[in-house]
């Protein structure tokens, strides 16, 4: 039985050179990077080189990068940092405690904000049309003299709808406040340039490009003020404290030095190719299924399907069982119960929400791999419906024949 891995949305395999750059560091060259002696300035050493790779990935400098542990602790590092930044200044800037996200941010945002909001930040949620983009001009008209900060994502980690980041970084910097952009699912996969986008805060993580999990980056612009959240070191110019994950950290650098040379080759085309043939192919293979998201203005490698009169989760289980591996939604909030947050922003029912399923493909991903899923597909959804019985899309589709 072939395995398909269609979920590198969730994380990806570690890349063998990835691995090699990181076993150094787990033998013989362990070291504490904030020891003197020749160790620990080795250690140093490969920490500055990985910031360096890491900078050059999204064309920033290297001491605008600070390391994290994951996307979701730079994402806090973000919003917790920069408002209680807002909140130190003295004098009339202070009145600047707003927070203003879009309504299909990864939980990490919207989590964190809710907590900073009943901790008196004020907080503003920008809908998104039926499409899963924000409008620039509904955002516009969230603005004011009171934000602090503006924190949209690059491209949704669900439904993989890219946003208008450099635009929105824009009428963020018009009305005084800094933008913050969660591009985690967007680096490695597409060019992800700071000085492009406008932004002042960008979070990145190394697992959804190939690298180790454990090892992310919060991209901080010169004279862009953050508290930390943890306390107690010098480390990462004082903005988390804390021993560095050297071996992590040196897998970081080369798989974005490795992501680099792959978005100048054919790969990204290639997958693009291979998302838009798995798209196709099942919305016309399968009666009463849709995209979830705009067709055009979206990573082609994430394909959101709603599958009318069927759960998302039976389908998911079904198809693991035959060895295709794919996701009903964001992994970080696969535990919780309810629709997805992302799709009923969309302004889908809650029954059509739990009939999605997620596809996304990576370099691992063959068209071998594609024709797998659209004959099997099918099947499944076929004999899901009809194990429904009258209800749901098996009564559509009788309505339509």
């Amino acid at each position: 039985m072939p395995t398909v891995y269609a979920d590198h949305a969730a994380t990806t395999a570690v890349a063998p050179e990835v691995v090699e750059a990181m076993l150094p560091f787990l033998r013989e060259g362990f070291g504490n990077a904030s020891s003197v002696h020749r160790r620990g300035e080795a250690a140093r050493e490969a920490i500055e080189a990985a910031r360096a790779r890491v900078a050059a990935l999204i064309g920033a400098s290297p001491e605008e990068i600070v390391f994290t542990a994951s996307g979701s602790e730079a994402n806090n590092l973000a919003l917790k940092g920069a408002l209680a930044a807002a909140a130190d200044v003295a004098g009339a800037a202070a009145a600047r405690r707003r927070l203003v996200i879009s309504a299909i941010e990864h939980p990490s945002v919207l989590e964190t904000a809710r907590h900073l909001e009943a901790r008196g930040f004020p907080l503003t949620v920008v809908p998104v049309g039926r499409d899963g983009v924000v409008d620039p001009a509904r955002l516009e008209g969230a603005l004011g003299p009171d934000v602090a900060l503006v924190s949209v994502m690059w491209a949704n980690n669900e439904i993989g709808t890219v946003q208008p980041v450099a635009r929105i970084a824009e009428l963020a910097h018009r009305a005084g406040a800094r933008f913050h952009c969660d591009a985690v699912q967007a680096v490695g996969k597409q060019k992800v340039a700071v000085e492009e986008a406008g932004v002042d805060l960008l979070s990145l993580a190394g697992h959804k490009f190939h690298g180790p999990l454990g090892a992310a980056a919060l991209f901080v612009r010169r004279r862009t003020r953050l508290v930390p959240l943890v306390h107690g070191g010098h480390q990462e110019r004082s903005r988390r404290a804390g021993t560095e994950n050297l071996a992590a950290i040196a897998g970081l650098g080369a798989a974005a030095e490795r992501a680099a040379l792959r978005l100048e080759s054919d790969e990204p085309r290639r997958l693009g190719a291979l998302g838009e043939r798995l798209r196709r192919g099942l919305v016309e293979r399968v009666p009463l299924t849709a995209l979830n998201g705009d067709e055009v203005r979206r990573l082609p490698t994430i394909v959101n399907l709603r599958f009318e009169g069927v759960d998302g989760e039976a389908v998911l289980h079904e198809l693991d069982r035959i060895g295709i591996t794919v996701s009903t939604g964001s992994a970080c909030s696969a535990a919780t119960p309810g629709p997805s947050h992302v799709l009923m922003a969309l302004g889908l029912r809650a029954e059509d929400a739990h009939a999605s399923v997620r596809f996304s493909l990576g370099e691992g991903n063959s068209d071998a791999d594609v024709e797998y899923i659209l004959e099997n597909v099918p099947k499944v959804v076929e004999r899901l419906r009809a194990l429904a019985g009258d209800t749901g899309a098996s009564a559509a589709l009788r309505a339509r024949t």
